[in-house]
């Protein structure tokens, strides 16, 4: 998870460097297509059988919300000063919890309720709307993590019965033929060191996926959530030595409450997963005895 992170915020850099000569819709295509071509070896193995599954609704949902995830996240990377961008991503799991209750019927409390809101107000603060520094590139932002929350979700119901490398290698292959369309109405050609970006985007982006899939799978997602924020610093050293972006206090600010509120609402999954866990144990004890 540590070095999904890092690698994750490898690809925020490797993108923007790729949007000086493309745009980020044509950015979002070749990430997916090289995504698709990086995790094709993951058939060697299994062959197409790894494919097959009855849930290829849950697939296409989870590729669709993905898409548009991506879309709006790779515009908001491109237009807005990259620490801006990644802290108003790190919104995602408080819409993850919103739908929780909605799409999974997840009983959320109060504590956790006041969480999420103070989390959005840590929104508010980086965004500062009424603002002269407020743009519609940080609606985008918004927009993008609240489908990312969907494509989480999509992932809870997959990680029950599909195989991690299937849910990876069907991301890509729906995102693809999706993120084409945009792409082809703003569609320039990059020279060799605008391929080279694009090229290092798709493979840091899927190394990255491949490897939060897996921790995802191996641990404790409550536990996994917090290392998710390490991609913060390394976009701000990135951003300060190759674009000369400083960390403004507000950002600073707000992506501390939000980041906050989000440590704060995985301590409590955990701690209530770990009560249901021991109250599942006594229930059995109960009956054995």
């Amino acid at each position: 998870m540590t070095a999904s992170a890092i690698l994750f915020g490898l690809m925020a850099v490797a993108l923007r460097l790729a949007t000086a000569q493309v745009s980020s819709s044509e950015a979002a295509f070749f990430r997916a297509f090289f995504g698709l071509i990086f995790t094709l070896p993951l058939l060697i193995k299994p062959g197409f059988a790894l494919l097959r599954t009855s849930r290829f609704h849950l697939y296409l949902l989870r590729g669709m919300t993905g898409a548009m995830s991506m879309l709006a996240s790779f515009w908001a990377l491109a237009h807005l000063p990259l620490a801006q961008a990644v802290s108003i991503s790190y919104s995602t799991p408080l819409f993850v919890t919103i739908g929780a209750v909605f799409l999974l019927g997840e009983v959320v409390r109060a504590r956790r309720w006041t969480a999420v809101a103070i989390g959005f107000v840590g929104v508010l603060v980086i965004m500062r709307p009424g603002s002269m520094s407020f743009s519609v590139d940080m609606l985008v932002a918004l927009i993008g993590a609240a489908f990312a929350a969907s494509s989480y979700i999509s992932i809870k119901f997959l990680s029950r019965t599909e195989p991690p490398d299937a849910v990876v290698i069907y991301m890509s292959l729906i995102m693809s033929p999706i993120a084409l369309v945009p792409a082809l109405y703003a569609w320039t050609w990059p020279d060799a060191t605008g391929w080279l970006w694009l090229v290092l985007t798709g493979l840091i982006g899927t190394i990255a996926q491949i490897l939060m899939t897996r921790a995802y799978e191996a641990g404790d997602v409550s536990a996994l959530v917090p290392i998710n924020f390490l991609q913060l610093p390394v976009v701000v050293v990135c951003a300060y030595f190759l674009f000369d972006q400083k960390l403004d206090l507000a950002t600073a600010l707000g992506a501390g409450i939000i980041i906050a509120a989000n440590l704060y609402i995985a301590h409590r999954e955990a701690m209530l997963t770990r009560r249901r866990r021991a109250e599942d144990s006594s229930g059995e004890t109960g009956t054995q005895a």
